[in-house]
């Protein structure tokens, strides 16, 4: 599993569906190490792996794969047999159709269509239930299951060309460049994402030996960042991830290396909705947090290893990333 970390933001969405439920999230959190006081820090992040565990607590104490975002649960199980259905499709298309299907017989507050538009195939999602306002957490899960999904069935990324969203721009909206994709539109009339339509005619390629893998790696594959092997934006983390953080390159040193203009560079990052100096300092605050969590290296030793000369100005990146001093999340963690 990638070791990225996971905004606050995204733990008490999920918690507050478990919450509407009647059940006590604190307990939960302390199956999986965190300490309630991370919620009151908005600029706090999970590991991945802890986030995960979130997830999976969730759904098997309420008993809901969707967890506890609609009126109906989506019994555990469920998702199992969406994938023993859908795999047996010969194209995408239909693949997509009956993963719909399959959620607007599960979920009773929101259905999806699959439309096409000007040369894209367009996924979007409708409210099915006045009395119950959808939550953003609701949109965006469902969103992510039905596409990581189908870049499994067809084993390619299919790369977002935009994602809409009818709610405004949360603060954690830099989260979803990578979520989904660079072009962002909040305030829209309705939520979906929107792909070359050339993808839907793909082979379904993956075969029924190979579900008892996927299954096994979920949700952490349907919620999780997805990282497209391609990108410019991984192409870049995981050469620095090669590095120790004093060795890495200027933004002119690695165009150089990689026989690129630095304006092009920088370009094509932004095409992205990346920074080079903000990908190094999200690669430094992933590092530094599960140093914080997976080792007892002292904060000074951390910060040392993540190439800040002083102390103190480990403290001041970090607080600025998290909200917290290190030592400060380090307990809080525990």
């Amino acid at each position: 599993m990638e070791k990225g970390t996971i905004s606050i933001a995204f733990v008490e969405a999920l918690l507050e569906g478990f919450r509407n439920q009647g059940c006590d999230a604190d307990e939960l959190l302390a199956q999986v190490g965190l300490a309630p006081s991370l919620l009151t820090h908005p600029h706090a992040r999970v590991s991945g792996t802890a986030y995960t565990m979130l997830l999976r607590l969730v759904a098997q104490v309420l008993d809901d794969e969707f967890f506890g975002q609609d009126s109906r649960r989506m019994k555990v199980g469920s998702f199992a047999m969406l994938c023993h259905n859908v795999i047996h499709s010969d194209r995408l298309d239909r693949a997509l159709g009956r993963a719909l299907r399959f959620y607007a017989l599960q979920l009773d507050d929101m259905q999806g269509s699959l439309t096409h538009r000007d040369g894209l195939a367009f996924i979007s999602l409708r409210s099915c239930n006045p009395d119950r306002p959808l939550s953003v957490f609701a949109q965006e899960t469902l969103l992510m299951f039905v596409h990581r999904l189908a870049c499994w069935l067809v084993n390619r990324r299919i790369t977002i060309r935009h994602a809409c969203f009818t709610y405004e721009a949360p603060p954690h909206r830099d989260e979803y460049n990578l979520l989904f994709c660079g072009d962002l539109r909040f305030g829209q009339a309705e939520t979906g994402l929107a792909f070359d339509e050339r993808y839907l005619s793909l082979p379904v390629v993956r075969k029924a030996s190979s579900l008892k893998e996927f299954l096994a790696t979920a949700p952490a594959n349907l919620l999780l960042q997805y990282q497209d092997s391609s990108s410019l934006t991984v192409q870049i983390l995981r050469r620095l991830e090669t590095l120790p953080p004093e060795d890495w390159p200027s933004l002119e040193e690695l165009a150089e290396v990689m026989n690129t203009s630095t304006s092009t560079l920088r370009r094509r990052l932004e095409s992205e909705g990346q920074l080079y100096q903000g990908l190094k300092d999200q690669l430094r605050r992933d590092m530094a947090i599960n140093l914080l969590e997976g080792t007892t290296l002292s904060v000074m030793d951390i910060g040392a290893e993540l190439g800040f000369a002083e102390t103190s100005a480990f403290h001041r990146a970090f607080k600025k990333w998290t909200g917290a001093n290190p030592g400060e999340y380090r307990r809080q963690k525990r």
